[in-house]
């Protein structure tokens, strides 16, 4: 175990959090780090992407001019692909980008991360960051409080937490995820990781 401070959304220090040293304190593992973000990412592309091949084209079906005798190249058909408006030759068709990592990777990935980012003294703990009511307005205040105003940060809360997930929402260089939403491409996308005491205890159990 090792303590880390914690915060309150006033940027005071009002205690000390127990952090695994199994999860917070390990040598991150950047090729890891590295296949599993680019996994994640490539999972999220859509891979809608299309275009007509030769036989998707409309148009051809006979030959443009005979075989021999024009001095031209002999030509099947003005739907290949060297004709204007004809197929797209080797184009993009509908498929999946998605990839797969076993879970082993994916935990060895965040820890590296979190372990990282307390190296980096990029993460910050604070002691509560429920609202009452969504208030953009006090999340703003509290991110100013906290010293990371005009920086990316990446916030981590409850899952069933909606008023901070409202208040958070709409400000331009902030994230915010359920803890379960959370993944390694939206842990280490950011210049800091804000998130309560007992969520990084919640981490440290789950990837320990």
């Amino acid at each position: 175990m090792s303590k880390y401070e914690i915060k309150n959304t006033e940027g005071k220090k009002v205690g000390d959090a127990d952090l695994s040293a199994d999860v917070y304190g390990i040598e991150p593992n950047i090729p890891v780090v590295h296949q599993v973000v680019t996994c994640q990412a490539a999972s999220l592309r859509q891979g809608t992407h299309s275009t007509k091949n030769r036989h998707e084209v409309s148009g051809g079906g006979v030959k443009p001019y005979r075989q021999k005798g024009t001095g031209r190249a002999r030509q099947g058909s003005i739907r290949a692909g060297q004709w204007t408006g004809g197929g797209v030759i080797f184009g993009p068709t509908p498929r999946s980008h998605a990839r797969r990592v076993n879970s082993k990777m994916v935990k060895l990935a965040m820890r590296s991360v979190l372990s990282g980012k307390v190296a980096d003294s990029e993460l910050v703990l604070v002691d509560n960051l429920e609202f009452d009511t969504p208030s953009t307005k006090q999340a703003v205040a509290v991110l100013k409080a906290l010293g990371l105003e005009n920086k990316r940060v990446t916030l981590l809360v409850p899952d069933d937490d909606i008023n901070t997930y409202l208040s958070f929402r709409n400000l331009k260089k902030v994230s915010i995820f359920g803890v379960s939403e959370a993944t390694t491409r939206s842990l280490i996308d950011n210049a800091a990781l804000v998130m309560s005491a007992d969520i990084a205890k919640q981490l440290g159990e789950v990837l320990a």
